[in-house]
């Protein structure tokens, strides 16, 4: 089985409004894959169907190797999930949450509570009533609680809300290693790419409910992203002399209407200068740069288009 999770065409409509639309998504088996978007981008609703939560209104979702249904029980049993803020019993203990859960999922190992709990930094807190801990506290109770049943599967909606750096550090480790010593396979979303990018080996990008992206880690890494950037007053004629006299297409005018990046490396920089001087462009600016990968992905977020060299 090369994928654990894919949704063909996924669709949700609220009251007439689609808030995901057409979403087709391949997890494959033992990844990290980064879910990534502004916040009321649609991310916690695609995760919300998955986790058989809400019913989709059209398209279909396959989880390892089986079409989910409501009668997919069995299924379920397979997966572990946090959709928005986890919800506990607040007067109980750390480990009277897990192990209700346990019972609740007929999963029967008393150790698996106290690796849980290890594993998520939880420790020497086994008195202390739920109510009393923190955001943070609580986001690491939710992980643990999810991971408990050893999942094949695990969902993780916006799992570093509330932590502090340290937190977040020792979370991101935490995630590698499930995904590369346990073999868990990890959906993770967020709206900070910074969380995503170190440890996810695939990312998609979802902009107003619509997947704008999914593309392997390793091919953006891969590019070559330096870029000549130009600051004209007339980008029209710019536009010109680069498409008409250097034959360059690979060039994208910002917005602003003052500034174009010229991302193909075909014709040296000082020759692109000279061309636009003796064809009476005005520069008042231009200078090679680096396009980073937070770049790319803004402009994704953001709806600007995609350029060739980010394909």
């Amino acid at each position: 089985m090369k994928y654990i999770l894919r949704t063909h065409q996924l669709t949700k409509s609220y009251r007439g409004k689609e808030v995901v639309s057409n979403v087709s998504m391949n997890v494959r088996k033992g990844e990290i894959y980064g879910f990534l978007g502004p916040n009321g981008a649609g991310k916690t609703t695609v995760m919300k169907m998955m986790a058989n939560l809400v019913k989709p209104t059209g398209g279909e979702i396959e989880i390892m190797g089986e079409k989910l249904t409501h009668h997919s029980y069995e299924l379920l049993k397979r997966m572990g999930s946090i959709i928005e803020y986890p919800i506990f019993f607040e007067k109980l203990s750390a480990r009277d949450n897990l192990e209700l859960h346990c019972e609740y999922m007929g999963f029967y190992n008393k150790g698996a509570i106290e690796e849980a709990l290890k594993l998520v930094g939880l420790r020497n807190i086994e008195s202390k009533p739920v109510r009393d801990y923190s955001l943070g506290m609580k986001q690491r109770l939710g992980i643990a609680r999810a991971i408990t049943t050893k999942p094949e599967l695990l969902i993780l909606d916006e799992p570093i809300n509330g932590l502090d750096p340290v937190g977040i550090r020792e979370l991101r480790d935490l995630f590698v290693m499930l995904s590369r010593q346990y073999g868990i396979t990890l959906l993770i979303s967020s709206h900070i790419l910074g969380e995503i990018e170190q440890i996810a080996d695939t990312v998609a990008v979802i902009r107003e409910g619509r997947l704008v992206e999914e593309v392997a880690m390793e091919a953006i890494r891969g590019k070559n992203t330096e870029y000549v950037e130009l600051q004209t007053s007339d980008v029209t004629k710019a536009g010109y002399v680069l498409e008409s006299v250097l034959h360059l297409s690979n060039f994208r005018i910002m917005e602003g209407g003052r500034t174009i990046r010229i991302y193909e490396r075909s014709v040296a920089q000082g020759d692109i200068a000279k061309a636009l001087i003796m064809n009476g462009v005005p520069v008042e600016s231009f200078n090679k740069k680096s396009h980073s990968l937070e770049d790319y992905f803004m402009q994704l977020v953001q709806g600007g288009e995609k350029h060739a060299a980010s394909h």
